[in-house]
């Protein structure tokens, strides 16, 4: 088993005075049989009381309102994470073959309409359905063997490169360049299989470094690289399975889940708005080490402290930040 101490924070700095800031944060991981959330807290500066509920896909939103004139706003999420087993590995040698796929298709349509639909991020295009072809005509001929074959395509074709598209970019933008980085990646997985007919969901979590798991001393800084995202398959007959066609590899302990979504849309880290007329500049720091320290406890970083000042402002402004 894998137990993680996780601190994410988000830091906005305006170049000038801004007013009622509200955000949804979904930094909060998942809890259920695959891996524990055993603790979990979200601090704002300024200080925000705030809110949180589930969505319908069952991830916690945060809501926090700052409504107070302030130049900087922080957002501290910290977390502790059980990781209880690796992933169940695909079932491929008792995968049902694609031809009987077809005939699921009515039904699976029903139960899992959101994960079959086309999406913002994810339109159903051409190219992905060359893609498609291609992987079902290089597989073994069953789901399973397509689905792990659309993912090592993507992997292969595709050039990781920050820069290459924008948190906004659509499947659209990265078939245009043959590159992104891993929101793009999973999106890409996302719209071949889904176009197959098999139900497919975006997972917004985190990938642990090689070093920061058991047995590591020292905490790493990792940077907004360790936010991470990836996909889930509905294989009929196995259930969901995770694919990571960022890395070529199968999911591991290291890939720590914290919401699921149709695309990136659904489950932006940090989404909201402010009033005013300042530009603001984004940081993200991601820290990960061992839940316990030398004696067995656990502890928490105590919270930073800043003044606010005050000038009126009226536009309202988006801000959020994408996944590396």
């Amino acid at each position: 088993m894998n137990r993680f101490h996780l601190l994410h924070a988000t830091e906005f700095i305006y170049d000038g005075p801004v007013y009622e800031s509200y955000n949804e944060v979904r930094l909060r991981p998942i809890h259920d049989d695959r891996q524990s959330c055993v603790s979990f807290r979200l601090i704002t500066n300024p200080a925000s009381r705030g809110s949180s509920y589930k969505d319908g896909y069952g991830n916690w939103i945060h809501v926090t309102s700052i409504l107070p004139h302030h130049r900087r706003l922080r957002i501290e999420a910290e977390s502790v994470v059980l990781v209880h087993e690796d992933p169940a590995p695909e079932p491929a040698n008792r995968s049902m073959p694609l031809a009987e796929l077809d005939a699921m298709g009515p039904d699976l349509f029903e139960e899992h309409f959101d994960w079959l639909a086309p999406s913002a991020y994810v339109p159903y295009l051409p190219e992905l359905a060359e893609i498609s072809k291609a992987a079902e005509a290089a597989c073994d001929g069953t789901v399973a063997g397509f689905a792990r074959t659309a993912s090592d395509f993507i992997h292969n074709s595709f050039l990781y490169r920050k820069g290459a598209t924008h948190v906004n970019s659509s499947v659209r933008d990265s078939l245009a360049v043959r590159a992104g980085v891993c929101q793009d990646f999973a999106h890409l997985l996302l719209g071949v299989v889904r176009m197959r007919g098999l139900p497919a969901r975006y997972v917004s979590g985190y990938l642990v470094s090689g070093s920061a798991g058991p047995g590591a001393k020292q905490e790493e800084v990792i940077g907004g690289q360790a936010s991470h995202a990836w996909a889930e398959i509905f294989l009929p007959g196995g259930g969901w399975f995770g694919f990571d066609p960022t890395l070529g590899k199968p999911i591991e302990l290291r890939h720590i889940r914290v919401a699921y979504g149709r695309d990136y849309g659904d489950v932006p880290p940090v989404r909201g708005v402010y009033k005013g007329r300042a530009g603001q500049s984004l940081s993200v720091d991601v820290r990960f080490r061992p839940a316990l320290d030398e004696t067995g406890h656990e502890q928490f970083a105590e919270p930073k402290s800043d003044s606010d000042d005050s000038q009126n402002a009226i536009p309202e402004r988006p801000q959020q930040h994408s996944q590396q």
